[in-house]
């Protein structure tokens, strides 16, 4: 892909209008790909081609490769961006792009396939020099998790090799529960990722969940964007995400950078990419996983750097060099993240699919919301639930945070439940606001 090219935005969502937005501010036309439920979606509307390509259910439409690869001959497109989730860390769909004779828009396949495994991505960040917790090869069974998890010493997590995006992970106290869930854990990966593989590593009571942002070229430019603490979770998914980390030792902060660089590198890292760690509570990190994709939070290294992450994508795309180098990459004040889905945090997170009655956007210095939504919109059962992400930029941490608040009190969804009362009182916890927190923070005071 070079000058002027068409771009298949294989997703939907916020994301899809995101990328759609970067493909014409960079002279592209956009090629968008739509299911039954998403005919009349926003994406679609913006747009220059839309090709239909299946039913509602993802697995009909969105994870089908096969439909995806025809929409782009059909277009004759240039390049495929998976955008976040489905299709964007599976390397065979990558490898079946590229056989096509498309550009896939992020890193090769086999630093895919290398990193998407959580067991070899350990070994390859040992390999590059990068702390990582202590943990396990992949076990094999039960018998064999009891005597690995006695060498590491307990409380350890079970995690699934394959799993990705705070699933495929049990937590365990002691041997009994090991033996009790050991078994059922496996099940569940293969399940729900084609792999049942898992291995072990120790838990870390009371780190943070602190990660890096990496652009990287063809030509050897390699950079990091400084770092993002996603440590405010309900049962591993981020609610909400703020940049830079809080009271991080610059110290600290230069190490983790550079740690994520050192790995970009040693992998052969091309595209965006994100190294994620444990901080723990005296200040060691670890290496937990690699994410190969643009992250959903990717907005608030973009609010204080000033770099458009997908506009990095599609340059390196088309051979390109970053158009910066890690001298040039500064960050100025903070910026918070929330994610507002449709769910009900009173009713301990139930979906709420319907229709959109009211929706009334805030605004404002340093306010951004990126959504595919508007009123008379329906929240599709069929997908994820986000409704919006709701972005602040501040001077500073405190302004920052004072932003998001009263943006919540102008923002407006009716017809659906959402997760916007909950955000409410997040912004204004004097505990969250104090300083950081750490990654089971909010399911312990619930």
């Amino acid at each position: 892909m070079s000058g002027r090219g068409r771009i298949l935005v294989a997703n939907r969502g916020e994301i899809a209008v995101r990328v759609v937005r970067a493909c014409h501010a960079a002279g592209h036309e956009a090629v968008a790909v739509y299911s039954d439920a998403d005919k009349n979606a926003r994406w679609v509307e913006l747009a220059d081609e839309a090709v239909h390509i299946g039913g509602s259910p993802a697995a009909k439409s969105y994870l089908n490769t096969d439909a995806i690869l025809e929409a782009a001959k059909y277009s004759e497109v240039d390049a495929v961006h998976p955008g976040y989730g489905f299709l964007s860390e599976n390397a065979a769909f990558a490898r079946a792009v590229t056989a096509a004779g498309f550009t896939f828009v992020g890193p090769p396949p086999e630093v895919i396939e290398l990193m998407g495994d959580k067991a070899s991505a350990r070994t390859a960040a040992t390999a590059a020099g990068v702390p990582v917790v202590p943990g396990s090869r992949p076990v094999a069974d039960t018998a064999d998790a009891l005597r690995v998890a006695e060498e590491i010493g307990y409380p350890i997590l079970v995690k699934a090799a394959a799993g990705g995006g705070g699933r495929g992970i049990r937590p365990v106290r002691d041997r009994a529960q090991l033996e009790e869930v050991f078994a059922g854990a496996c099940a569940e990966a293969q399940s729900a990722f084609g792999d049942g593989t898992a291995y072990l590593e120790r838990a870390l009571p009371g780190a943070r969940h602190v990660e890096v942002q990496l652009l990287a070229d063809e030509h050897g430019g390699m950079v990091h964007l400084f770092e993002r603490d996603c440590s405010v979770q309900r049962r591993r998914q981020k609610l909400l995400e703020e940049a830079p980390a809080p009271e991080l030792p610059e110290s600290t902060r230069r190490e983790l950078g550079e740690a994520a660089r050192l790995l970009g590198n040693h992998v052969g890292y091309r595209n965006a990419g994100t190294v994620e760690f444990l901080v723990a509570p005296d200040g060691e990190f670890y290496f937990i996983e690699m994410n190969t994709r643009v992250q959903v939070e990717h907005p608030i290294t973009e609010a204080i750097t000033g770099v458009d992450l997908v506009a990095e994508q599609l340059r390196v795309a088309e051979g390109q060099r970053l158009s910066l180098s890690q001298e040039s990459v500064s960050h100025r004040g903070a910026a918070v993240e929330l994610r507002i889905n449709a769910e009900d945090p009173d009713n301990d997170f139930t979906p709420t699919p319907g229709e959109i009655t009211a929706f009334d956007q805030p605004g404002g210095p340093g306010v951004r919301v990126d959504t595919a939504l508007t009123r008379g919109d329906r929240i599709s059962p069929f997908y994820d639930s986000l409704i919006a992400k709701l972005v602040c930029w501040g001077a500073d941490r405190n302004q920052a945070y004072a932003r998001a608040g009263q943006a919540l009190r102008e923002f407006r969804i009716e017809g659906v439940a959402s997760t916007i009362p909950l955000h409410r009182r997040l912004v204004e916890d004097p505990e969250l606001l104090a300083g950081p927190v750490h990654t089971t923070w909010l399911e312990e005071r619930s």
